[in-house]
């Protein structure tokens, strides 16, 4: 019974351990990525995205699949200037096999306050971001004006998506 007892804690032990090298893997990865970004480094930072990824940024129409957020952004890369996102705090949560991991982080961007979401699978022996979901953060006191000012584009925007529907 005792040897039991010292093979489940060691087992639990490391399974926290193990737990906590690969939120550090998965830390180290976002932070390199947003590090790529602000260096403008177009091979590193689509190189830490998975073949079958997607970016959400915070404009309603950008919702990539990697191929096509690649050839929309190459500009600002090539530019030498793409975006740089400093963390303010992150969460990362691990599957229990720990395969997928999934995040949230508050940023600290030119567009202000944003956060980051998103979920990485372990691949061919290191971490990838797989679905990424950036939006731009709106205190509650400012919704309404916030509201307000993209009515118009909302209205258009919303027929136009209805309209495909029909």
């Amino acid at each position: 019974m005792q040897t039991l007892r010292i093979l489940f804690i060691a087992l639990f032990f490391g399974n926290i351990a193990l737990a906590q090298t690969e939120q550090k893997e998965i830390n180290s990865l976002l932070n390199d990525w947003h590090d790529a970004a602000a260096r403008a480094d177009y091979e590193d930072y689509f190189g830490m995205m998975a073949e079958e990824s997607v970016f959400i940024g915070t404009d309603p129409t950008e919702n990539w699949e990697k191929p096509a957020f690649m050839e929309w952004s190459k500009p600002y890369f090539e530019k030498g200037k793409a975006w740089s996102f400093s963390t303010l705090e992150r969460n990362i949560f691990l599957s229990e096999d720990g395969e997928i991991g999934w995040f949230d982080e508050l940023l600290d961007t030119q567009m202000g306050i944003c956060r980051g979401s998103g979920v990485v699978t372990w691949e061919n022996g290191s971490w990838k971001i797989r679905h990424y979901v950036l939006s731009i953060q709106i205190p509650n006191e400012n919704v309404d004006e916030v509201t307000l000012l993209k009515k118009e584009f909302d209205e258009k925007f919303i027929s136009g998506i209805r309209s495909q529907k029909e």
